[in-house]
């Protein structure tokens, strides 16, 4: 069995539908779900699943790296899942970690990657720019923003009437229907 602990920043709808694609899996535990913010949306949908929530800040993930690591480690954690998560991961993790952290993008990497490109921030410049499809990308995590080696990447077409908002309703369900697939593989 993987232990798996979850990061995530936002509402973890992405974490939800891994709860529930994994649900009777016993291959997967999700033994722990990470947030840097108190009101993120994500407590409450893990809490609803059961699963043990630690709120832990920008600040702390910075300070304290190597009691966190720790803590993971008694934990048996075999996969990071940064689902949503905003912060940049220390290095020390990935070292910790190595091909154990993973990471979902809302595009085709190599494009529109990098700090700041996130959600609605990305899919208003593929949009800007004209693209004619866009997607997203499942990759380990390593010392530079979304630059670690390709898990999976699915495709989208960006027709002219997408707006960021339908672009980024198609992208929700490349992950929901593709994030458990590259996990699936991992394992």
């Amino acid at each position: 069995m993987k232990n798996i602990a979850i990061f995530a920043s936002g509402e973890g709808t992405n974490a939800e539908n891994l709860f529930n694609y994994f649900n009777n899996d016993k291959r997967v535990k999700f033994k722990l779900v990470v947030t840097n913010s108190d009101t993120a949306g994500i407590i409450e949908r893990a809490e609803k699943y059961k699963k043990n929530v630690q709120i832990i800040s920008k600040t702390a993930l910075n300070e304290y790296t190597d009691k966190i690591i720790e803590f993971l480690k008694t934990e048996n954690i075999d996969l990071i899942v940064l689902a949503g998560f905003l912060l940049k991961i220390p290095e020390a993790f990935v070292k910790a970690f190595p091909n154990q952290i993973i990471n979902i993008h809302p595009s085709l990497l190599p494009k529109y990657g990098g700090k700041g490109m996130h959600g609605m921030n990305v899919h208003k410049a593929v949009i800007e720019n004209k693209e004619i499809e866009s997607g997203i990308t499942i990759h380990y995590v390593n010392e530079e923003y979304d630059k670690g080696e390709v898990i999976l990447q699915a495709k989208c077409e960006v027709s002219s009437e997408d707006t960021p908002e339908t672009l980024s309703a198609k992208i929700r369900n490349l992950e929901f229907e593709y994030f458990p697939k590259a996990i699936e593989k991992i394992i």
